[in-house]
């Protein structure tokens, strides 16, 4: 095997299998992706390390991919069907969408980084997944384009409750991601009924917040 091939392996059996992903599809899925493809080629070296991984052009805002034992975790929750429509938001270099792209019919993806979109473009069709769509967008912001969604994944965290995106939610539609409304952060996962929105936490865990949803600063007079 090459030394990525290895660490892909090792990735899975040391992180993802330890925290209780037990979703064979999700397996297979984290083993075919080249997480190495979506990292700067000189933090290939880390590219499966249980780190966030700022895969941002030097000088740029700071753009992470997340921990992958936090994304498969996710994933999991989100219990995502061959047959799904899922939209990623902040989906940086692209790799959550690749993972996704094995897991669902389609896959749509937004960035609000233009340069990293472009490189997401890029990843994905080098990898030949034409089942995932990049757009360069605010996380906040969804894409109404091509709403409803069975899924949606936040590829990162919130500060602040992300109304605009449940509203492109199908009915009985999913959104998960990390919640630091409070402290701990959480991964929570998020349902829409005929009349509410139901949220279930699922574990603590952290991740860097998304463009566009942080929280509003306090003013004291």
């Amino acid at each position: 095997m090459s030394d990525f091939t290895a660490s892909r392996q090792n990735m899975v059996d040391c992180q993802v299998r330890p925290s209780d992903v037990t979703d064979l599809r999700i397996i297979d899925a984290m083993l075919a992706v080249p997480r190495e493809t979506f990292v700067p080629d000189g933090k290939r070296a880390i590219a499966y390390l249980d780190l966030d991984i700022d895969v941002a052009a030097d000088g740029q805002p700071k753009r992470h991919l997340i921990k992958p034992a936090v994304l498969a975790k996710m994933l999991q929750a989100a219990a995502i069907s061959e047959t799904d429509r899922v939209l990623v938001v902040g989906c940086a270099s692209g790799y959550s969408a690749a993972v996704l792209s094995h897991l669902a019919a389609e896959v749509f993806a937004t960035e609000p980084d233009p340069s990293l979109a472009a490189a997401a473009k890029k990843n994905l069709a080098g990898l030949g997944l034409a089942n995932a769509t990049v757009t360069a967008a605010a996380p906040a912001e969804g894409d109404r384009a091509h709403a409803p969604y069975d899924v949606i994944v936040m590829d990162g965290a919130t500060e602040v409750e992300p109304q605009g995106l449940y509203e492109q939610l199908k009915m009985g539609g999913r959104l998960v991601g990390v919640f630091a409304t409070r402290t701990p952060p959480r991964a929570t996962l998020v349902a829409r009924s005929p009349s509410d929105f139901g949220n279930r936490v699922l574990f603590d865990a952290s991740a860097p917040v998304l463009t566009g949803l942080e929280r509003r600063p306090a003013f004291t007079f």
